[in-house]
């Protein structure tokens, strides 16, 4: 999957331009520079093409104290990315930080989009001449307020990219090993392989400064591990490496079938384990929640009912996950992890027969009916699963409007009580059945 980064300076509108995109409100959007401080991640798809996107912070080099970070962002940003759209602002003269920046993207050697944006009407286009001395090729105008060209951007992005429904599909389940530095990660890979030179293994948090994949055949079907760099806070990420780290993580996350969230027994939850697991949310990817360290723990009966507990109170976001105790020091227990990873992959992947799905929804619906809006009712006429990884359901229904988000959980729920679908997300789309005739 090819990666594209928004870059440019201070209020141009990048991040706007970043939630059109992806079709969600995702980034800060004020008139006030400088508001986009850390990269935000999104998926786009169009036309059967689909790219990850990267919106940066404003890089203002003409205030160096203040923008040093948002810089180093933007730098990693970039160096990730096969594009680069380079947003300007139309409606103003070329900058002297525009020029500046346009000087840095061009050291890069990769393919650069100047993206004009602000140009609402065909009045506008002749400001396009301001940005010709910048000797970028590929130009475009755009208006992200008023949707003008967006499609047209579209286009240009990905047509050097491929179809995706035309690439091969991988039969190899591909999960890779995330959570805070110095949970055992690395550790747990080396059990995984029993390899223990496999990767580096040490006390010191941050070892491990990249991803790295790893092939292997565990009862007659292969699978590739990833092990990935501890995911700090973002306020406690200083070096440069370290935030390369952290990008190539959640590259490492968007690559896989399967996240394994490691956490330790001995420190036990905290909020940042949180927003590891939220990292594979947002990416909509199969989740085991492995609780390492488990050689330290005593009375270990008792212990797992209490960690159950704790785990179900404090990750009430994913009732649906397995949990896995083990020592990957000890590898005790570590014959449980296999069958918890290839079990959230065969849901992550599971087709559902549409007359199956239709009985469970019609069963749902008879039990309990979607609440009443100003004397209208959800009505849902015809269900039927349209993709997979992760499994996604599309309800063709008399107006979306309709659907409560508690009546969306209640369906997902009656899904989950009568299909197994443990360890994976799922989605519910709503379409009006009016827009088939269309």
């Amino acid at each position: 999957m090819k990666t594209v980064c928004l870059v440019g300076r201070p209020n141009t509108g990048k991040s706007s331009l970043f939630n059109r995109l992806i079709h969600e409100r995702k980034a800060i959007i004020a008139d006030t520079p400088g508001v986009t401080r850390d990269r935000l991640y999104g998926h786009v798809e169009y036309n059967n093409k689909v790219f990850s996107l990267i919106d940066t912070g404003g890089i203002d080099l003409e205030n160096i104290d203040f923008n040093e970070n948002i810089k180093m962002q933007a730098e990693i940003g970039i160096e990730e990315a096969d594009t680069i759209l380079f947003v300007v602002d139309g409606r103003e003269d070329l900058t002297l930080n525009d020029q500046a920046i346009n000087k840095m993207l061009m050291k890069t050697n990769k393919r650069v989009i100047l993206v004009i944006n602000k140009i609402d009407a065909p009045t506008l286009e002749d400001n396009m001449l301001n940005f010709y001395e910048l000797g970028i090729e590929e130009m475009i105008t755009i208006s992200v307020e008023n949707k003008r060209h967006i499609n047209e951007l579209l286009d240009l992005i990905t047509n050097d990219m491929e179809d995706y429904t035309d690439l091969p599909k991988s039969h190899v389940c591909r999960f890779s090993i995330i959570g805070r530095p110095n949970v055992g990660k690395s550790s747990l890979v080396n059990a995984i392989l029993g390899e223990d030179a496999r990767q580096i293994v040490s006390d010191v948090a941050g070892t491990t400064r990249d991803s790295s994949d790893t092939e292997f055949v565990y009862e007659h079907e292969k699978y590739v591990v990833v092990d990935t760099a501890g995911m700090r806070k973002k306020g406690k990420i200083y070096e440069n490496i370290e935030k390369y780290s952290l990008l190539r993580s959640l590259q490492a996350i968007e690559n896989s079938d399967v996240c394994v969230v490691v956490i330790s027994a001995e420190e036990g939850i905290i909020e940042h384990d949180k927003h590891i697991v939220e990292y594979a949310l947002e990416a909509h990817k199969a989740i085991v929640l492995v609780v390492n360290k488990w050689d330290l723990v005593d009375n270990k009966d008792q212990a797992i009912k209490e960690w159950k507990k704790k785990i179900e109170n404090e990750f009430q976001f994913i009732p649906y996950i397995d949990v896995v105790f083990l020592s990957a020091l000890t590898k005790s227990r570590i014959h449980t992890l296999m069958p918890a990873i290839i079990k959230a992959y065969s849901a992550y992947t599971r087709e559902i027969g549409t007359s199956i799905l239709n009985d469970v929804v019609r069963d749902a619906v008879n039990l309990h009916e979607a609440p009443s809006y100003r004397n209208r009712r959800l009505k849902i006429f015809f269900v039927h699963q349209t993709d997979t990884c992760p499994p996604k359901f599309t309800f063709n229904v008399n107006d979306k409007a309709l659907v409560h988000f508690s009546y969306y959980r209640y369906l997902e729920n009656k899904i989950r009580e009568s299909i197994d679908l443990e360890g994976t997300p799922i989605i519910l789309q709503f379409k009006n059945r009016s827009d088939d005739d269309e």
